[in-house]
């Protein structure tokens, strides 16, 4: 695919994906969405690729969706088929991010507002600038949050904070973020981009797929009982005790070395 609306570079082992629309502070359009999930399957397949960045171009994150594509429908007081567009969009694009079996990281550049803050929250870390901002959004124009939200949020900062943030629709800075847990780090803006690639790099010299996997506990180990948790755990531990990654960090462990992962 030829994209249009971001751009992918890749760097050894590092890939990083960029919502190249600064102009709408990286609000989403349908093509927008469309091309994230081609990008991240097709990292998602490279073997090269052991880590990924997702950031936007200039002073945005992404404002979200870009209501500007359904303008003349708005305007003419058609309703929208949102149910239609979320299937179609950003449900496959969330689950496709959680689902990819390398790390991946959100790099908060500026403004992550509504669906553009359900895309962090889809991300292993999110390490934000210090002048980003971020917002539910939704509840000012009269929805709910979506692309994950409802599920993310409450996992990521807890019920009674995530509730704040969706009904109260306010804007928070980084340093507040960082306090509830919404995001991981905060840097200088000057320096974000340097952190993240330090960060990234050290992501993908690690076991990939024992990180993919934790990741997969993790989110999975939410429902359930403990019991269940536990045989999921057995059953997953097996499996990673059969990569070579496993054997090399027994190996580097035994034999006073640094080990050398190739996640698989």
């Amino acid at each position: 695919m030829d994209y249009q609306d971001i751009k992918l570079k890749r760097a050894g082992t590092v890939a990083r994906v960029t919502i190249n629309r600064p102009d709408r502070l990286n609000a989403m359009s349908t093509r927008t969405s469309d091309e994230l999930v081609d990008a991240f399957a097709t990292l998602g397949e490279d073997p090269e690729v052991r880590c990924i960045v997702i950031t936007g171009e200039g002073r945005g994150f992404s404002a979200g969706q870009d209501l500007t594509e359904f303008r003349s429908d708005y305007e003419a007081g058609r309703e929208r088929d949102i149910e239609g567009h979320l299937r179609a969009t950003y449900n496959r694009l969330i689950l496709q991010i959680v689902e990819i079996p390398k790390p991946v990281i959100a790099e908060i550049n500026g403004v992550a507002a509504g669906a553009g803050l359900s895309l962090a929250l889809a991300c292993d870390l999110r390490v934000a600038g210090d002048g980003a901002r971020f917002t539910l959004a939704f509840v000012k124009i009269g929805l709910i949050p979506d692309s994950g939200a409802t599920w993310l949020l409450a996992r990521t900062v807890g019920h009674a904070r995530a509730m704040e943030l969706a009904v109260g629709g306010d804007v928070i800075d980084a340093q507040r973020a960082l306090k509830i847990g919404l995001v991981h780090r905060v840097v200088v803006a000057d320096s974000l981009r340097e952190e993240v690639d330090t960060l990234a790099e050290q992501l993908a010299a690690l076991p990939t797929r024992a990180i993919a996997e934790t990741r997969r506990l993790f989110l999975s180990g939410q429902d359930g009982s403990l019991a269940e948790a536990l045989d999921r755990e057995a059953a997953s531990q097996g499996e990673m005790g059969r990569t070579h990654d496993h054997l090399e960090g027994v190996a580097a462990f035994l034999e006073k070395r640094e080990p050398k992962f190739e996640g698989r």
